[in-house]
Order: structure tokens, then sequence, then C-alpha cells
């Protein structure tokens, strides 16, 4: 079953500087029927004006992916880090027992586009930690190339609970079938331009939930850039954070 959640179905935070579509509950925006799915939290999709930002602000168990669209990201936090991410980056940031950081455009003349996507990990008040990769197009080119996984296979970065994320451009005639788990849930989300799924067609902003599929054929992409999280099958009433 895929269950489609389209792009103008999401919650909007206008805020002048920033403009955020929230998939799930976020923040002021609260829908029961949207708090997550099984240890997928949020998906942010965020737009900051140039030389604008988030200021220091704490977080705590919590694993929180920054995955960059358009333009550049500046982190800073309290471990000591500071990166400059930009398309191809992949940020993760476990927050653990607690730690403070920050995210600036770091363009002062252009837009920054990223998404930002909280996983609740599988483990409470473990050390805080940073990790960044960057992952050419040719490596997602006409497949889902895997970033983020528990053990960082094969190059990806290594997350505190059970999920692996995929990132993928489809174009034209690309295509791959991914086979999911008997036992396992799914979350599409397509960053950029439009796609099939099972001939499910999506579009920009669009996401679906994904339960008893035991494969997810990706076809006909027009400039698609799609994220696909394998999720254990659990339903949970993520409490609003």
């Amino acid at each position: 079953m895929i269950e489609q959640r389209l792009a103008e179905q999401r919650g909007v935070g206008d805020h002048g500087w920033l403009n955020s579509h929230h998939t799930f509950s976020f923040a002021n925006y609260w829908d029961p029927k949207q708090t997550g799915f099984s240890d997928l939290l949020v998906i942010n999709d965020d737009r900051v004006a140039a030389g604008r930002g988030f200021g220091a602000h704490p977080h705590n168990n919590m694993e929180i992916i920054s995955y960059v669209l358009e333009g550049a990201l500046e982190h800073k936090d309290s471990m000591g880090t500071g990166s400059v991410i930009v398309p191809g980056d992949v940020q993760l940031m476990s927050a653990g027992s607690g730690v403070t950081h920050s995210e600036f455009n770091h363009s002062k003349s252009d837009n920054v586009h990223f998404l930002q996507i909280w996983i609740v990990p599988g483990e409470r008040n473990t050390q805080p930690g940073y990790q960044q990769i960057s992952v050419a197009e040719s490596e997602k080119r006409g497949q889902l190339r895997l970033i983020i996984s528990p053990e960082g296979e094969n190059g990806s970065l290594s997350v505190r609970q059970d999920i692996r994320i995929y990132a993928g451009f489809f174009d034209g005639a690309e295509q791959q079938t991914f086979e999911l788990g008997a036992d396992r849930y799914a979350y599409i989300h397509v960053a950029r331009g439009s796609i099939e799924v099972n001939g499910v067609k999506f579009k920009e902003g669009d996401g679906a939930r994904v339960r008893n599929e035991t494969a997810l054929q990706f076809t006909n992409g027009d400039n698609a850039e799609v994220l696909l999280f394998d999720l254990r099958p659990l339903e949970v009433n993520h409490p609003q954070r």
C-alpha cells in the first residue's frame, strides 16, 4: 500500500527569512494524524534567505540530518565542529545527551534550500557526534545510493537506529526496482522534479508511507531527486517535540 501525502497537504511556516514545509507535525504545525512514521519524525523542506539562519539552540536524543538541494549551509556546534555543506553533501549530527548548534545560509546573496530530517534514536543519552560525507551525482544517477545506515555500510553515515536512507536521481529512461523486505516499511520523499513509483505519480514535495509492498519501481523521472527511507514496521504516535 502506498499512502500518498501531497506537497500541498504539508504544514507551512512562513517567517519571511524562512519558508518551511513540514511533512510531519513540527513547531506550530500540529496534526495528530501526521506525527512521524516509524522512527522518522521530521522532514522539513526549508528555504532560508541570504545571510539568515537558525541561531544556537539545543537538541538531545535525536539523529539530525541535513541534505542540501541548492546553495550552501553553514553549521557550527558545541562539539567544536564547523562546516559548510553544499549539494551532494550529507550531514548527520547525533545529539545524544545534548548538543547546541546553529545553521546559517553561508551566502550573502543567494537562498539555501535544504531538507532537515529527524530520526528517533535507538539509544538515549549517548555521546554526541558529527559525521559528513560528499556523494557525487554520478553515484546517485539512475539508482538509489545508500547514504545512511546503522553500521555505516558502503561509505554511508552511521545512524543510531534501524533505518537506511537512500538518495537517487532519475530522468527519462533511468529506473530502478528497490526490493523491500516483507517485514519493512518505507517512506518516499520527492525533493525535486517528478517520478512514478509503482505507477503512482509524484511531484516535488510529495511523499508517501509504504506498507505491505515487497518492491518499489522508480520510473518516468523528470529531473527527479528522491529520498527513500527503509524503516522498521513500527506504528508510533510520536509526541510533538
